[in-house]
Formats: structure tokens, C-alpha cells, sequence
């Protein structure tokens, strides 16, 4: 039996897992978004006429929808 106290891991394989988890989390990514300034707000500046991106219902999800009477339309 092991406790809340016993590692499970050594320590090499414990800091791996940390180098492994801040590169799928992409922080240094984050970190250098974080610091890029903010967009402009003038109306003016923004980019040309965006389409809205489409939205694909499945006929599972409609399914489920219709179960607890959430209509999709």
C-alpha cells in the first residue's frame, strides 16, 4: 500500500514530465503573444469584410438535441 506521500516517480522522469507538459502547452508561445501589443480598435484599421465560418450539425448531435428538446435551427 502507498501513501499520499510516496513518489511515484523518480525525479528525473517527474522533471521530463514537466519539460514534456510546458511544451504541449505551448507556453513560450503564450508568453510571446502576451507581450505583442493589443489590436487597434479604430474601425478604420480592421481588415475588409470577414465571412462568419459555417457551422456543421450532425445528424447524432440533432439526435441528441431532439432528446432533451434543445432545438437546433
Amino acid at each position: 500500500m502507498t501513501s499520499s506521500y510516496d513518489d511515484l516517480a523518480t525525479p528525473a522522469e517527474m522533471h521530463a514530465d514537466c519539460r514534456a507538459a510546458g511544451v504541449n502547452l505551448r507556453l513560450e508561445q503564450a508568453a510571446r503573444r502576451a507581450t505583442r501589443p493589443a489590436p487597434s480598435l479604430h474601425f478604420d484599421e480592421q481588415p475588409a469584410e470577414q465571412p462568419k465560418r459555417g457551422i456543421e450539425i450532425s445528424e447524432a448531435t440533432a439526435r441528441l438535441a431532439a432528446a432533451i428538446h434543445f432545438h437546433l435551427d
